[in-house]
């Protein structure tokens, strides 16, 4: 059970522009980097033991995209060893850890209040507002899904209305439909800047994949400082969540 703190707390808030949300991501993401890499190095033990569970081969698939780069169309996925069910676990495995990348923003927060950091920060996700988390993270994986899938392009420009989503879910411990309402209207209203700085975000996020692919546990969780940042930008500094029991 948790409740929120009334008081006010020191704590840096971006401007609300691209430039100053993505230079505050910047400097939130410095300073809880060594947490981000635990939840990406969670997330890559568990996509190696599925690879292990349904037997394919990640090695084998990157090969086969890039040699079919000119036609990527070309390339059969589901004819490839294990993919199929690879596939199937990895959804299940992204969603049950998606609580974990939702703790990151809270220990960001408290970075960003100058509070205490405990290592089982990171786990709030699955004790504040968890049923919802799961479901949000359902609804908006889905949208992602069928965009990404549409040629990229669709997401880009359908993203920026989930980026305030997990913060107020977890902030504000609101309803899954609720996060999703609010984070849409905020983000209509200011769409410009939601664009730009879920594609700086994203394009910083994915740019470890051009460092010998290793790189990507560095970068990925990035996305999670863009998220926390806009949200103080456009809704103020988070309050203090606090655990009774």
């Amino acid at each position: 059970m948790s409740e929120f703190n009334e008081f006010d707390q020191q704590g840096s808030v971006p401007r609300k522009d691209t430039g100053n949300i993505i230079s505050h991501a910047f400097e939130m993401y410095k300073g809880v980097f060594l947490y981000a890499m635990i939840a990406m190095i969670v997330y890559i033990i568990g996509g190696g033991i599925l690879q292990a569970i349904s037997g394919f081969n990640s090695t084998s698939f990157i090969e086969e995209v890039q040699s079919s780069s000119r036609n990527i169309t070309s390339v059969r996925y589901w004819d490839m060893p294990g993919f199929s069910l690879y596939s199937s676990l990895s959804g299940l495995l992204t969603l049950l850890l998606t609580p974990l990348y939702v703790g990151l923003i809270y220990i960001i927060n408290k970075y960003n209040t100058k509070n205490t950091i405990e290592f089982s920060d990171l786990f709030i996700g699955y004790k504040q507002n968890f049923l919802n988390i799961l479901i949000y993270s359902l609804i908006s994986g889905f949208i992602s899904g069928i965009t990404f899938g549409m040629c990229f392009l669709p997401f880009i420009f359908v993203f920026p209305f989930l980026l305030l989503g997990y913060p107020i879910l977890l902030f504000e411990n609101a309803t899954a439909i609720e996060a999703l309402g609010k984070s849409f209207s905020i983000a209509k209203e200011n769409y410009g800047t939601f664009l730009g700085v879920s594609l700086l975000g994203l394009l910083i996020s994915f740019c470890g994949v051009f460092l010998c692919g290793i790189g990507i546990i560095a970068t990925a969780p990035f996305i999670m400082a863009v998220m926390y940042s806009t949200y103080c930008a456009y809704c103020g500094k988070p309050r203090q969540i606090i655990f009774k029991g």
